[in-house]
């Protein structure tokens, strides 16, 4: 059993990789430059006698732990509202919320919503794990990197919604709705192929056992929503914004967070996918999720980059 991909489906995942390619270099070339600044180290002496001194530090190690699981604690929630925040922003109305919404409307909802996740819990492992890679990178670098990328993503998206047509999900949910017309005509034509004619009575059936024809179904449905979510999510400004957040957030946050954040989108895509492309405005969440990231980059110039 193959899956087949089209030709505009690897040229689009080849635009999407070198948009990738070019936020990782980004991010990696201020390496280059950090490394070359020295440490300082802190070199100041305490008169106290050892045992005051080894009383103050006991004390204070005390306190920093309790503020240190403070502030782990408020970074796990920070980092997980905005990771699901800028997920759902960008995934409602998007290509990956329609394969999964009209996939479902053929096959099996569960087949198709586990094929989908499955999918995107990939990606934002992969996405989070990119952007802990450039956690070598001192802080400051990294944060003030993010905070550029999330004001740019941000005005993207205010210019694309404020161009976009109001009918743009319609015109999506038809476009990937006549894609997968195309895909299930060609499985079609194999699965007719394998029909074979019993010499005696002249029956034509299938060359396989229902059981074995049964789980081939369920394997194809949930091979091609994991493969075509894939595809379309690698390099998706959802990928990049969870690689962005994972720079300069709590990664378990950003783990969650972006994995509930899929798993909400795709199981309404699953559940009622034509009933919301009709209702939502892509043009609207389009705006609404460029002023979020916007946000994201002014709050941030807020707050100490050092401080996580």
């Amino acid at each position: 059993m193959t899956v087949i991909v089209s030709a505009k489906q690897w040229k689009d995942a080849f635009k999407r990789l070198t948009l990738l390619l070019v936020v990782l270099v980004v991010l990696f070339s201020s390496f280059a430059q950090a490394e070359k600044e020295p440490v300082e180290a802190d070199g100041a002496k305490s008169d106290n006698p050892p045992s005051v001194r080894g009383h103050l530090a006991e004390t204070a190690d005390i306190n920093s732990g309790n503020k240190n699981e403070q502030k782990s604690n408020l970074g796990f929630i920070h980092a997980f509202i905005a990771s699901v925040s800028v997920i759902i922003v960008s995934e409602l109305g998007d290509k990956t919320f329609f394969i999964a919404a009209i996939m479902a409307m053929r096959h099996p909802r569960l087949t198709v919503f586990v094929g989908a996740i499955t999918a995107l819990g990939l990606m934002t492992i992969l996405s989070v794990v990119f952007g802990w890679a450039a956690t070598i990178i001192p802080r400051a670098y990294t944060y003030y990197i993010s905070t550029a990328l999330f004001a740019i993503f941000g005005l993207k998206m205010l210019k694309e919604g404020y161009y976009m047509s109001a009918n743009e999900a319609q015109e999506e949910f038809e476009e990937v709705q006549s894609d997968l017309r195309k895909r299930e005509d060609e499985y079609e034509k194999e699965a007719s192929a394998s029909l074979v004619q019993d010499p005696e009575s002249g029956v034509i059936r299938k060359s396989v056992k229902p059981a074995k024809t049964i789980l081939s179904l369920i394997s194809r449905i949930f091979i091609q929503a994991f493969t075509l979510t894939f595809l379309a999510e690698w390099g998706d400004r959802s990928q990049l914004t969870t690689m962005i957040l994972a720079t300069r957030e709590d990664v378990i946050g950003v783990t969650v967070g972006g994995i509930l954040g899929h798993a909400l989108c795709t199981g309404l895509a699953v559940v009622g996918g034509r009933f919301i492309a009709q209702k939502i405005s892509v043009r609207t969440v389009t705006l609404i999720g460029g002023v979020v990231f916007l946000l994201f980059a002014i709050t941030a110039l807020f707050f100490d980059p050092n401080e996580k």
